[in-house]
C-alpha cells in the first residue's frame, strides 16, 4: 500500500490500482487536527462487510510509562475520522444486517474491553459530542475497586524507586530501573511472563510482587457500578467479559463456566437488563479459547461474540467469533488509510 498525499493506493487482485480520493490532505498543526470531510466511493467499501474496533483505555491526557496509550487528544480526532468517513453502528445491529446481507457501505462497530473508569469519564463524552455508539464489553469482577492484574503490575514498576528489582524467587529475573524506557521494559517482560499462568499461581505471583515493592496502588481504575449503570442508561451497549478476565484455555471446563455465567448475571444484576454479546478475555482464537468455551459463551444465552483474530466480518463469519482490530497509527492519514485497508484484508 503507497499513501500519498491526495490519494490512497490498494494493491489488492480486485482492487488494483484504484483511487480513493481524499477532498484533502490530512493535517497535525501543534495542538489543532484539520480533518476533511472524506468522500469514499462506495462501489470500492463492500456493504458485506462489517469492520470492528477494539479499545481498551482511553487515558485523560498522554501517560508516558505506556507507550501506545490512547488519550483524550488521539480518541477524540479518531472518532473524528470514524464519524466523517464511516456508517457506525450498535454492533447488534451491525450484525443482524450482515446476517440479512443488508449492512451499508463502510459498516463499522466500537468496542472497549475489560470496563476501565475512563470509559465512562473520557471516551463517553467524546463518543456522544460526534454522535456515536459503542460497546463495552465489562468484566464484572473488577467493578467498584477492584484492579487487573496487568494493571498491578504496571502501577507496581510506576512507583518503584531506581535501583534493582529482584523477582528472581520467582523465576522472572531482575530488573536495574534507571529510566522510564527501563520501567517500560521491566512491566512489559513481567507480563508476558505470567499471562499464561494457571490463573491462582498468576494472582499468587502478582500480589507477592506488588508486596515485594510495597506500592500503594489506585483503586480507581475500573467503572463503579453507577458509571456503568449510567454507560449503559446514556444509549451505549454493555456486554459480558467473565468475572476475573481469565484466559479461559486455562480453566478447567465448570470453572470457564461459571466465569461466563457469573459475569453476565452480576451485569444483569447491575443494569437490571439482559446482557446477550460477549467477549473472550485475550480474545486469540485457539489459544485463549477454543470450540469448547464458544459453545460454553452459546449456552449461557449470548447471542453473540467477538474474538481478537484481526480482520473484518462477513455473513460467513461464525457469529460466535466476530473479528476485531486496532489500528494504533497515531496520524489521521495512516489511520484512516489501515481502517480502510482492513475491508479488504
Amino acid at each position: 500500500m503507497l499513501l500519498t498525499p491526495n490519494i490512497l493506493w490498494l494493491r489488492d487482485t480486485n482492487y488494483s490500482n484504484r483511487e480513493i480520493i481524499m477532498s484533502d490532505c490530512f493535517a497535525d498543526k501543534g495542538n489543532t487536527i484539520i480533518l476533511p470531510l472524506l468522500k469514499l466511493p462506495l462501489t470500492l467499501v463492500s456493504r458485506k462487510r462489517l469492520s470492528i474496533l477494539i479499545y481498551h483505555r482511553v487515558h485523560e491526557r498522554k501517560d508516558p510509562l505506556i507507550r501506545n496509550a490512547i488519550d483524550k487528544r488521539v480518541f477524540d480526532w479518531q472518532m473524528r475520522v470514524i464519524a466523517d468517513a464511516f456508517n457506525v453502528l450498535n454492533l447488534s445491529d451491525a450484525v443482524s444486517l450482515m446476517t440479512s446481507g443488508s449492512l451499508p457501505p463502510r459498516s463499522l462497530a466500537i468496542t472497549f474491553d475489560d470496563g476501565y473508569a475512563d470509559n465512562y469519564e473520557v471516551a463517553l463524552p467524546v463518543l456522544q459530542k460526534y454522535g456515536l455508539t459503542a460497546t463495552f464489553f465489562v468484566s464484572s469482577g473488577y467493578l467498584d475497586g477492584g484492579r487487573m492484574w496487568n494493571d498491578t503490575i504496571i502501577e507496581t514498576v510506576r512507583t518503584l524507586p531506581d535501583g534493582i528489582f529482584d523477582l528472581s524467587s520467582h523465576g522472572l529475573g531482575t530488573f536495574n530501573i534507571a529510566s522510564i524506557t527501563d520501567r517500560r521494559l521491566c512491566f512489559q517482560q513481567i507480563i508476558d511472563d505470567v499471562k499464561h499462568m494457571p490463573y491462582e499461581k498468576r494472582l499468587e505471583v502478582v500480589e507477592s510482587i506488588s508486596r515485594q515493592a510495597r506500592s500503594s496502588l489506585p483503586d480507581d481504575l475500573m467503572m463503579t457500578s453507577s458509571q456503568l449503570k449510567q454507560l449503559s442508561d446514556s444509549g451505549m451497549t454493555v456486554g459480558g467479559h467473565t468475572v476475573s478476565h481469565p484466559i479461559l484455555s486455562m480453566l478447567e471446563a465448570d470453572t470457564a463456566r461459571d466465569e461466563i455465567i457469573q459475569g453476565k448475571r452480576e451485569l444483569e444484576s447491575i443494569l437490571g437488563k439482559e446482557i446477550d454479546l460477549f467477549a473472550y478475555p485475550n480474545g486469540r482464537p485457539g489459544t485463549d479459547y477454543s470450540d469448547e468455551h464458544v459453545n460454553l459463551v452459546k449456552g449461557a444465552g449470548f447471542k453473540l461474540a467477538v474474538s481478537t483474530a484481526k480482520g473484518v466480518s462477513d455473513i460467513d463469519t461464525d457469529l460466535y467469533q466476530l473479528k476485531r482490530f486496532t489500528p494504533w497509527d497515531r496520524t489521521p492519514g495512516k489511520f484512516m488509510a489501515r481502517l480502510i485497508a482492513n475491508y479488504f484484508n
